[in-house]
């Protein structure tokens, strides 16, 4: 019984819809526009400069170590994944809306997670010290590496400019490296405050997707989307996280990893991260069609969450046997 507990959506995903069914009913305009507009690139920059801050050197240096895990997951994030997500999301571009399936390609291109990732690799007992390596190199990555990537696919299609990486860098990368190069005067506070950080990384996501969410409710979104479209697009979330657990696990097998590296591989490689998909989703695509960009992200985030919970409890039991 105790699994089913962690079916639950948590706080934040519960203020999450909280946040954009306030943004259906009263989105912002008129002159809150570009107030909450600058409001929402200020607090982003914030949030990476604090990310930064967090992120250890030695997560960097010792990810040289165990090179083998963190190809595999780097190739597991930012190879597998784009290639199933332009394989499986073929057949739905007839089905639905095309700023729905732009976003199931953003998904695949982002970062893995680092807290979840760390999180459900310790509760699996997998390897803790390389997934931390694995998914702090995973987001460090994939602040220039995810804007890069969808520059280069999209542009064929006119989606993404290359022009959008310069401010990628300014907006994201800038901030996240003077944080980190601050850390050894700043780290030991950051962390001893991880709460008010913590309240910086959700309220900073709050904030764009209320923003982004009103952009694309006065765009007419909801007018857009029928409800057969979300059914479809939880079907479609599932089905990509099912067959990249199991594509990872069996990868990590042949390639003669340890039960307790396959673990880390397992929860590093299937991860997407919010936190990092939501602000650059916000600097790379129109504010009116950003909305729908993230709408499968913000699925995708719940139901990743729900599933590894209950296998991270699974291996744990089996570890006991």
């Amino acid at each position: 019984m105790a699994s089913f507990s962690y079916l639950k959506p948590d706080r934040f995903t519960l203020a999450l819809v909280a946040t954009v069914g306030l943004a259906s009913i009263v989105p912002a305009t008129g002159t809150a526009v570009p107030i909450l507009n600058a409001t929402t690139i200020g607090s982003i920059a914030l949030l990476f400069f604090l990310q930064g801050a967090r992120l250890p050197r030695e997560a960097i240096i010792g990810g040289l170590v165990h090179w083998r895990l963190h190809l595999t997951v780097l190739a597991a994030t930012f190879v597998l994944f784009p290639l199933l997500g332009f394989l499986l999301s073929a057949g739905l571009k007839p089905i639905l809306p095309s700023g729905i399936v732009l976003g199931i390609l953003f998904l695949c291109f982002l970062p893995s997670t680092i807290q979840s990732s760390i999180t459900f690799t310790s509760i699996a007992r997998g390897n803790v010290a390389a997934a931390v390596c694995s998914a702090s190199a995973s987001n460090f990555l994939g602040v220039f590496l995810t804007p890069l990537l969808l520059s280069l696919f999209m542009n064929l299609h006119g989606q993404v400019s290359l022009s959008a990486v310069g401010s990628i860098a300014g907006q994201l990368l800038v901030p996240f490296v003077a944080g980190h190069l601050a850390r050894p005067w700043i780290g030991d506070w950051v962390k001893r405050h991880h709460i008010l950080t913590s309240l910086v990384d959700r309220g900073t996501i709050l904030l764009v997707v209320y923003f982004a969410f009103g952009e694309a409710v006065v765009s007419g979104l909801w007018h857009q989307l029928a409800a057969h479209d979300l059914i479809v697009l939880v079907i479609f979330n599932c089905v990509l996280l099912a067959a990249v657990l199991m594509i990872t696990t069996y990868t990590s097998r042949m390639l003669g990893f340890s039960r307790e590296d396959e673990i880390a591989i397992v929860f590093c490689g299937s991860k997407k991260s919010l936190g990092s998909g939501v602000p650059i989703a916000s600097i790379l695509f129109p504010a009116a069609a950003v909305g729908a960009i993230i709408l499968p992200l913000m699925l995708f985030h719940q139901i990743q969450l729900m599933v590894c919970a209950v296998l991270a409890r699974n291996y744990a039991n089996r570890s006991r046997v």
